[in-house]
Formats: C-alpha cells, sequence, structure tokens
C-alpha cells in the first residue's frame, strides 16, 4: 500500500493570496483544491494578516497537510510592498508551525523552474504547464495567485529529498537554530 502524502502550497500575498493542495501517492499527484484568498476587503494590514492566519489553520485542520511550502518574497524595489509581503508570508509559516507542520521556501525562479524548466516562465505559462502535469481540462478559479500557490506545492513535490531545496523548517525550534539574527 502506497502512503499518501498532502502539499499545501501558498503564494502569499497582501491583496491576494494563492493556495493550491495536492496529494502524492508514488509518483502519481493530483490537485485536492486551490484557490484564492482576496484581502483587498480587509480594513487594513492587521486584519488581512489575521485573516491570512485563520485561514491557513483552517485549510491545516481540514485538508491535514503533511507539508507546506512557500514562495519566499521576491526582492523589489518598493521596501514597504516588500516588508507587507514578508508579514503575509511570516504568519502562514507561523500558521503551519503552530500546527507543527513543516515548511520550506522556495524562490520564485525555483518554481518557475520546476514546473517549467525555465525560471523566467510567465505565470500562463506555469499555469499550463501545471494543467499538464496533474492532467486537469481547467482550474476551479481564474485567479493566478492560485495557480502560483498550486505551482508551489508541486515544486515541493519535485524538489523532496533533494537537499539544494531552499529553507526547512520543522518548527520553531528549527526556525531559530537556522535564524539566531532574529532572536533578540
Amino acid at each position: 500500500m502506497q502512503i499518501e502524502k498532502i502539499i499545501l502550497g501558498i503564494d502569499p500575498g497582501t491583496s491576494i493570496m494563492g493556495f493550491g493542495i495536492i496529494s502524492v501517492k508514488g509518483s502519481k499527484m493530483a490537485m485536492i483544491s486551490m484557490h484564492e484568498l482576496i484581502l483587498k476587503k480587509h480594513p487594513n494590514h492587521e486584519t488581512k494578516l489575521k485573516f491570512i492566519f485563520d485561514k491557513t489553520l483552517a485549510l491545516i485542520d481540514e485538508f491535514h497537510p503533511d507539508e507546506v511550502a512557500l514562495e519566499a518574497p521576491f526582492f523589489g524595489k518598493n521596501v514597504q510592498s516588500m516588508l507587507k509581503l514578508g508579514r503575509a508570508q511570516g504568519v502562514a509559516m507561523a500558521a503551519s508551525l503552530h500546527r507543527d507542520i513543516p515548511i520550506t521556501e522556495y524562490s520564485p525562479k525555483k518554481i518557475k523552474m520546476a514546473i517549467t524548466g525555465n525560471g523566467n516562465a510567465s505565470k500562463e505559462m506555469v499555469a499550463g504547464m501545471l494543467k499538464n502535469l496533474l492532467n486537469l481540462k481547467e482550474f476551479p478559479t481564474k485567479y493566478l495567485d492560485a495557480t502560483d500557490g498550486l505551482a508551489v506545492a508541486v515544486c515541493h513535490h519535485f524538489n523532496s529529498g533533494n537537499p539544494t531545496t531552499e529553507k526547512s523548517y520543522t518548527g520553531w525550534d528549527s526556525f531559530l537554530k537556522q535564524n539566531p539574527e532574529r532572536l533578540k
């Protein structure tokens, strides 16, 4: 009997957060769910962060992932945007660690490379390749943020057992050991 592994992939955002959940049995991969959180309707950044935390916990409690993979924030010119994006990623990480789910981060380039073989691929190219990889006719949502979340989960599956993955944490102790500069 093959063991099933559930992977939750998250593309953190401050306007839209995408997520995708896949099941892996042996070499067979299947999409369980994908969607997005529309965060624009929340009145301020703090309520967006609480919503991300609560929804991430709800996804974990509903789908029971074995692992969580997140897209790492990319470096941009707008420091305020990067700070807000980092906070969004941080609360999703905190929710995962709160439920003792191991997390791994991947750079946007690494995700695109894993899915399409091209680190500079467009969101549309990534979505098209995901349809092929998962044998899907269409996606249940029109937002490419949701397919980005799905891409993070698939990238994580492709990189499982590969010691060259980005940063990986199994809990708060692991996070603090790998990031001593964050402890004040």
